[in-house]
């Protein structure tokens, strides 16, 4: 199944066209923010911060379509689109490269050389320390990774990110002083333009928005000896669906990355049986059945075979 319009990694040949249903989801996701922001107190608490969540997360899925190379054949543009910092902790420019590196599939939930990989080697997990692999193991079921997941992760990276500042990893700290400048124009705008707590806007539009999108990956992969079936599909999932921009079809998305997101469910039906003999038969029937699943049980061992 080539993709004729993608190269290795997503990136788009300079002769594609402009999409314009994703540049019309870039202005909704956008200025729906804008709009959230400023009339946020004229709206009920709880409706603020799903709202705020969910503008997030979608904002995270426009990022992950920016970064195979839509909506256009120019590659600044693109990153200008999914440069904006919403979520503040994670710089763009950083989720690019660590998300293409998670492309070589080859490599897929290993915790050494895929960057996106849960699983942990034997030495990482025993220095955990019993409260530690306490907290690895909950977060390996459905509840845990909606609840301390998006600290475990956010505080994972940050912890990584200040190692590499403090040792002055090459443009680094170039890449941190841009994005600060970024996540300090959208706190201004937020919480002295707009008026809003920061408790809200972190907790009710970035942990929230973390969650949601931690439910989109928490069964994304799982560990089998042959690479090509460590990618899942979770069908029947139009509204997380729509929230997810279709990377629920994750199995296609990995075997043609420059497919843009509305394309996805066409071609996924067209080619539903190659893809489901091709993944092993990794198919949940939904976000439902992934809940009914591993709300409570986890999804997985959190040591990697090939590391214990």
């Amino acid at each position: 199944m080539p993709d004729r319009n993608s190269r290795p990694g997503g990136a788009l040949v300079p002769s594609r066209p402009t999409e314009w249903p994703t540049v019309i989801l870039a202005i909704v996701i956008h200025g729906g923010f804008l709009a959230l922001t400023w009339w946020w107190q004229s709206i009920p608490l709880v409706v603020v911060m799903i709202a705020g969540g969910w503008l997030i997360a979608w904002h995270g899925s426009l990022q992950h379509e920016v970064i195979h190379g839509h909506p256009t054949g120019n590659s600044r543009i693109n990153d200008a689109i999914g440069s904006i910092p919403l979520s503040l902790w994670l710089p763009y420019p950083i989720y690019k490269e660590s998300h293409l590196h998670h492309h070589r599939d080859e490599h897929l939930t290993d915790p050494i050389e895929d960057p996106e990989s849960s699983y942990f080697t034997k030495t990482a997990w025993e220095q955990l320390g019993a409260i530690g692999r306490l907290l690895a193991r909950w977060n390996t079921t459905l509840f845990g990774r909606l609840t301390i997941g998006p600290a475990v992760m956010l505080l994972s990276f940050l912890g990584q990110e200040w190692w590499r500042v403090r040792e002055n990893e090459p443009g680094r700290r170039r890449i941190w002083a841009a994005h600060g400048i970024g996540v300090a124009a959208v706190l201004f705008w937020a919480t002295v333009i707009c008026g809003m707590p920061l408790w809200l806007y972190l907790f009710g539009f970035v942990y929230i928005g973390a969650a949601m999108t931690r439910l989109r990956s928490y069964a994304e992969h799982r560990y089998a000896e042959s690479h090509e079936e460590r990618t899942a599909i979770v069908e029947n999932s139009h509204f997380f669906g729509l929230l997810f921009l279709y990377n629920n079809l994750h199995v296609l998305h990995h075997r043609r990355p420059g497919i843009s997101w509305y394309r996805l469910p066409r071609v996924y039906r067209q080619n539903r049986e190659i893809l489901i003999r091709s993944n092993g038969g990794l198919v949940y029937r939904g976000y439902w059945d992934i809940a009914r699943r591993f709300f409570l049980k986890p999804h997985d061992d959190p040591t990697h075979p090939r590391h214990s």
